[in-house]
């Protein structure tokens, strides 16, 4: 484990900003911490040793939660890079072109010491017999194509978990949009692929987005409502995913919203708040109470303010009781040693002893 300074907090506390008192003194009054199975040195033994895994995916699981700066904690870090096929090439790669040669991804989830690194099935094929025994690789099986007319947005199958069994790779990702007209056939694809992947010994990690124009109300995006992402986490547990992406949430009552499904006024009366660590707290229930750990994601490179807004997410990850970040275009549209510090000063939050569950 990296050696924390004492000043670790300190640079948190100025990056937050006007934030720093809201997300660092908060505490939680909705789902109390006593009630979460929270992150630590001992989680694969603790709660993922007690489910119906395999001692080959409890392996993986150990390699990925046992590797990098935040090795041994419980807390992950990883880089994702499958924004070639996501946003293409050209908007991920144009602003540091050396990314599109697969060495340099993995070179910088590995400079930036993280758990592992995710990507798709050719960048990790093209460079899996120098790598994959120096980090763990995690194959992301599918993927939204852009190229297409008229543009539509559907998670395809791009590779398979046979595959990524053979280059070597600890866990297999992929993506549900839940809400889309496509998503129940999603959901039998990769539901299918997690049960191979768990059989031939591989964890799995679910990216568990909303994906539905009709989730914009009224001038109001609810993609990122608690509520409606809580719901898509819990439908990603039922498939077993040993742990899931989710966006952090910004807002809530997306289900009174957009009037589908159903839900229960204490989810707004006792369980949430307005709060964004209850709100991510609330994500974080419908993982089965973090028995399925919850990683948010970093979001879209902004320039200047990506090492204010990615410390921000971890810290609210955190203090929800989640279990750390996947932050990809704020590390790669930048130089390597940027990139590499910017994934560390993420890590470095997850090391403080300072920075508690709230």
């Amino acid at each position: 484990m990296a050696v924390q300074t004492a000043s670790t907090i300190d640079r948190v506390t100025e990056l937050l900003g006007d934030d720093a008192e809201s997300l660092l003194g908060h505490t939680s009054t909705t789902i109390d911490a006593s009630q979460l199975h929270l992150p630590g040195g001992d989680f694969v033994d603790r709660v993922y040793s007690q489910t119906d895994r395999n001692p080959r995916v409890l392996t993986n699981l150990q390699r990925i939660f046992g590797h990098g700066r935040l090795g041994g904690t419980g807390y992950v870090s990883i880089l994702p890079v499958d924004q070639g096929i996501e946003h293409s090439g050209a908007a991920s790669f144009a602003p540091n072109p050396q990314y599109f040669d697969p060495a340099n991804i993995v070179e910088l989830a590995i400079e930036g010491g993280c758990n592992a690194v995710a990507s798709t099935l050719g960048v990790l094929g093209a460079v899996s017999r120098k790598y994959a025994h120096k980090i763990p690789f995690v194959v992301k099986i599918n993927h939204n194509e852009f190229l297409s007319l008229p543009e539509t947005y559907d998670q395809i199958m791009f590779s398979s978990v046979q595959r990524a069994y053979e280059l070597g790779a600890a866990a297999v990702g992929a993506t549900i949009y839940f809400g889309s007209p496509q998503s129940d056939r999603q959901i039998v694809e990769v539901a299918r692929a997690f049960e191979e992947a768990h059989r031939l010994g591989m964890a799995t990690i679910l990216w568990c987005y909303l994906r539905n124009s009709a989730f914009k109300v009224d001038g109001v995006d609810y993609h990122t409502a608690a509520d409606l992402t809580g719901q898509a986490n819990h439908l990603g547990v039922t498939i077993e995913a040993d742990i899931i992406k989710q966006k952090l949430p910004e807002l809530n009552g997306g289900f009174n919203a957009i009037k589908v499904g159903k839900t229960h006024k204490l989810v707004y009366e006792q369980l949430t708040t307005d709060h964004p660590i209850d709100l991510t707290r609330y994500q974080l229930a419908n993982c089965y109470m973090g028995r399925a750990p919850l990683i948010n994601s970093g979001g879209a490179s902004a320039g200047e303010s990506d090492l204010a807004e990615a410390v921000r997410t971890a810290v609210i990850n955190k203090r929800a009781g989640g279990a750390g970040l996947i932050s990809g275009r704020k590390a790669f549209q930048r130089p390597m040693a940027e990139g590499a510090a910017l994934l560390q000063a993420i890590q470095d939050v997850y090391l403080d002893p300072a920075i508690t569950i709230a």
